[in-house]
């Protein structure tokens, strides 16, 4: 049975914004949009890929510090976002460490508060639509 141990965090950037410190998990669904190309002709349905539907959904942890999670997300909000890169672990691009580039995809919402009493303060973001390429260049 393969699985997969990260013992050091994923990279995550929003922009030129190193947000890793902030970061508690990520999921990117690298997603197409599936187009029937079923003819008369079929005996069952088929599709074809369409545009990439992507989605990244980020919990952070919520800090309102210069450069951090509120301050860098909240004039995004709205709006595309031109980059945002992930990468499984620090250290060069390859294909077993794959950077991640998710260009322009939009931030809709942002949660200013998340508060509950004893415990750190994590909102879960969701960055929807996008390209997504992989670089494995070192």
């Amino acid at each position: 049975m393969a699985t997969s141990t990260y013992l050091a965090g994923t990279q995550f950037l929003v922009g030129a914004v190193d947000l890793t410190d902030q970061l508690s998990s990520a999921t990117l669904s690298y997603t197409f949009s599936p187009l029937s190309d079923t003819t008369m002709a079929s005996t069952g349905t088929s599709f074809v890929a369409g545009l990439q539907d992507n989605e990244l959904t980020a919990t952070l942890f919520l800090s309102y510090a210069a450069s951090e999670v509120y301050a860098t997300l909240k004039p995004l909000t709205g709006t595309v976002i031109p980059t945002i890169t992930l990468q499984p672990a620090s250290g060069a691009e390859s294909a077993t460490n794959p950077k991640v580039i998710l260009t322009n995809s939009f931030l809709s919402s942002l949660p200013v508060i998340n508060a509950t009493a004893g415990e750190l303060s994590t909102v879960d973001i969701t960055f929807m639509g996008g390209v997504v390429t992989f670089d494995i260049t070192p």
